[in-house]
């Protein structure tokens, strides 16, 4: 995952936050919440905590509401993403051991014990 993706996928901001961003009241966020449109995290509090892709997310809903969409369909093309997405994905889905190998062999490399640096010393 790229930096950039991984920041925008950080849940740091608070509802006040999200509300303010997305001009919607609390219980508008909480319904899409309740709907299963957005999942936010939520802290040692029970707060939550929106990233700024689940910000993203619930202003395509919001423009999908505007459009005349109701939370039904929205929910259906959700739906038909994932499973795009499913579909798309499964023949390039790792084995357990291959993770385990590239996460192996990144290590070494990492630390900078690959064959190459050791140079047959295996004392470890």
């Amino acid at each position: 995952m790229k930096e950039k993706d991984l920041r925008r996928s950080l849940s740091v901001l608070p509802i006040g936050t999200v509300m303010k961003l997305t001009n919607l009241t609390a219980r508008q966020i909480r319904y899409y919440e309740e709907q299963g449109l957005v999942s936010p995290e939520r802290n040692e509090g029970n707060r939550r905590m929106y990233s700024l892709n689940d910000i993203d997310l619930i202003l395509e809903i919001k423009d999908y509401i505007s459009d005349g969409m109701n939370i039904s369909k929205i929910k259906n093309v959700y739906e038909q993403r994932k499973q795009e997405a499913f579909n798309s994905g499964s023949s390039n889905k790792l084995s357990d051991q291959e993770a385990r190998r590239l996460l192996s062999d990144e290590l070494l490399n990492v630390g900078g014990l690959n064959s190459k640096d050791v140079k047959g010393n295996n004392s470890f």
